[in-house]
């Protein structure tokens, strides 16, 4: 029994760690690509932003998967 809630608290700690990096991740696209305010471009409700945002996630989400895995 304490094997499984081991593992159960294992995937909750490197769930929260994906999910604080893929924040750090976004944060730190949104640095870099200086010429474009993603977070206005959401507001005034750009459809190819959010898209291309969006991809930026889900590959900064399979990369930590990988290596958090």
């Amino acid at each position: 029994m304490t094997g499984i809630v081991n593992n159960i608290v294992v995937s909750i700690i490197f769930g929260l760690i994906g999910i604080i990096l893929l924040i750090f991740g976004y944060c730190f696209f949104d640095k870099v690509l200086t010429k474009i305010d993603f977070n206005q471009e959401l507001k005034e409700k750009n459809v190819a932003v959010a898209i291309v945002i969006a991809g930026f996630m889900i590959s900064i989400g399979i990369i930590i998967s990988g290596v958090v895995s």
